[in-house]
């Protein structure tokens, strides 16, 4: 397993890509507690170039709701994976 991060040139960035087993989790870090579906666009744009490789994207906030923001991306409050 490893842990890394991944930013585009043009500043597009992923806060953790956790590699295991051949597959990708991206995992961004936001500090609300309402997230929104803007709060997910790096983690679709990341998605969107790594293609299969990539597991559902999750988004980690400070609120209470655990939701699926879109299809391809979960949101869950920090305290509850940590």
């Amino acid at each position: 397993m490893e842990l890394a991060y991944w930013r585009t040139t043009i500043g597009e960035e992923v806060d953790f890509v956790i590699e295991a087993g051949g597959k990708l989790l991206p995992i961004e870090v936001k500090a609300t507690s309402k997230p929104r579906l803007a709060d997910c666009a790096h983690l679709r744009t990341f998605r969107q170039e790594y293609g299969r490789k990539v597991r559902a994207g999750l988004l980690l906030h400070t609120g209470r709701t655990v939701e699926w923001l879109t299809p391809d991306v979960l949101a869950v409050p920090w305290w509850n994976v940590l």
